[in-house]
């Protein structure tokens, strides 16, 4: 499903040349869950932002479902961001002032799909996030931190998209509500099958994933 080919990632600043990334080559299939790892400055973001279709390698091939995104346009890569890729960050990026089914709509408003559809593919996106029902009419500013990271992977999975891309999930959360998002991300992935890309620099929330990629210095150390 994702495969790096020889992906480096070059900054140029002035005289100075920064190579992020160096000759990174892995493939994920379909359906695996897998933690990319490293300490601060490893290049796990950069790595993240390719894989999320947000940046293009300097050179190299990058495929996700059998299409070389490496080549694409902006207007390409914001469709495959919309069609095809999940996001949860550590900051929710919810809105505030808007009910939790609002919130998971919203990434179907300038779809053709019809309203009363839409609402239908949020409800059940929350049932497989795992918040309960009696929330779902609440501000997303009255939930707490666990829950507005429930309706973030709900948002995440209404497009029913191939890929999920975690970054740093539990940054915001304390010890124990991070382990109940992270038992939802492996719910999701043993019970319905998503493919789970996680970013953490953690190696405890590293652990709950199937297989990990350790980077370090913008090398792969282990995958």
């Amino acid at each position: 499903m994702i495969e790096f080919k020889k992906i480096n990632k070059i900054y140029n600043t002035g005289d100075v040349e920064t190579r992020v990334l160096k000759d990174i080559s892995f493939k994920i299939d379909k359906g695996e869950f897998v933690a990319i790892t490293g300490p601060s400055g490893s290049g796990k973001s950069t790595m993240m932002h390719i894989i999320g279709a947000l940046d293009t390698p300097t050179n190299g091939k990058y495929f996700l479902d059998g299409h070389d995104v490496s080549k694409f346009t902006d207007d390409e890569l914001a469709d495959i961001r919309k069609d095809k890729i999940g996001f949860v960050f550590q900051s929710f990026n919810l809105l505030p002032r808007a009910t939790v089914l609002r919130n998971v709509i919203l990434p179907l408003i300038y779809s053709e799909i019809k309203p009363e559809q839409r609402e239908e593919m949020a409800k059940k996106a929350l049932f497989a996030a795992g918040l309960p029902e009696d929330r779902w009419n609440h501000l997303s500013n009255q939930l707490s931190g666990g829950q507005m990271q429930r309706v973030a992977i709900a948002r995440a999975l209404v497009n029913n998209p191939s890929l999920i891309l975690a970054d740093e999930p539990t940054g915001n959360l304390d010890t124990s509500t991070g382990e109940i998002v992270l038992n939802t991300f492996r719910e999701l992935n043993r019970k319905d099958g998503h493919t789970i890309v996680l970013i953490t620099h953690e190696a405890d929330v590293a652990a709950y994933a199937d297989r990990i990629i350790y980077l370090r210095d913008g090398v792969i150390i282990n995958k």
